[in-house]
């Protein structure tokens, strides 16, 4: 694909840069450069990084119908999502009503399942991997909001959040973490967390890039972390910046935490350093 191609492409998505970036893990500035005809010739892997961005969205355009993010407007009949389930994938009931809370509920233990704006969305079982990074993520979060008397809780999964206090959505973010008033005694936690990290794998991947950055930015998160085991990346998204735009670190960077206003980081490098040596 050339550049020309990809830039027409953007435009017929209705996709933002920034939007880009966010799927890609490309450098905004990169991206920028490219679409204004400053880089004549990107390299190869920056172009396959583009292109399987927009891939990624022109699949989520189709599937994703009923949800109002940024760049879904006039969209076709739904299809599957590339490299995530297909069975029940995205369903409604079958008589065409959302479900709900109660249908949720409903459901047997054994279902893993989340219920976004009425429909359900399978979830996989998470890897060894996937857990050890959840694991040591909540040790280092727990030590940040501990030394620095933040009035904060953590959560990670399992656990049901009613994100839009609505009966439409209950989603389980991989870690979560609330800094204002909620009453923990619920089974459910009402509302949206204050910083949220999904950890990406193969199942999930579009859903969590791009179904729940919108999702979780239009209910008032203000922080988002997508991590990628397999590009060993950390984006993360400040929702309450003035010029919104993610940023990508590596899995030995020192990650700011914006919701703690300078008081803490996250040293990633705990992880990196270990990352190789943990089974899949």
């Amino acid at each position: 694909m050339t550049t020309e191609e990809m830039k027409a492409r953007k435009i017929e998505l209705g996709l933002t840069t920034e939007e880009i970036a966010g799927i890609s893990h490309l450098p905004l500035g990169t991206l920028q450069k490219i679409f204004s005809g400053v880089t004549k010739s990107p390299r190869r892997k920056t172009i396959e990084a583009i292109e399987q961005a927009l891939l990624i969205a022109e699949t989520e355009k189709k599937h994703l119908q009923h949800h109002k993010i940024t760049y879904l407007d006039q969209v076709p009949p739904d299809v599957p999502v590339l490299g995530e389930p297909e069975i029940n994938y995205g369903s409604l009931a079958e008589n065409g009503r959302k479900y709900t809370i109660d249908d949720y509920n409903a459901l047997p233990d054994y279902r893993r399942v989340e219920l976004i704006d009425g429909r359900f969305y399978e979830m996989s079982s998470p890897s060894k991997k996937h857990q050890l990074i959840l694991g040591e993520l909540h040790l280092l979060f727990h030590e940040c909001i501990n030394r620095h008397n933040m009035p904060c809780r953590i959560f990670f999964a399992p656990c049901d959040v009613q994100l839009d206090k609505d009966i439409y959505t209950i989603v389980q973010p991989d870690l979560f973490i609330y800094c204002h008033e909620s009453d923990i005694h619920k089974i459910i936690y009402e509302g949206a967390p204050d910083l949220v990290v999904e950890i990406l794998s193969p199942s999930s991947r579009s859903r969590d890039m791009i179904l729940k950055l919108y999702k979780y930015q239009n209910a008032g998160v203000r922080e988002y972390w997508v991590v990628d085991p397999r590009f060993r990346t950390v984006t993360v998204h400040n929702f309450e910046e003035e010029e919104y735009h993610p940023r990508t670190y590596d899995f030995f960077s020192d990650i700011p935490v914006a919701l703690s206003k300078g008081k803490c980081s996250i040293d990633f490098s705990v992880i990196g350093n270990q990352f190789d040596s943990w089974p899949d």
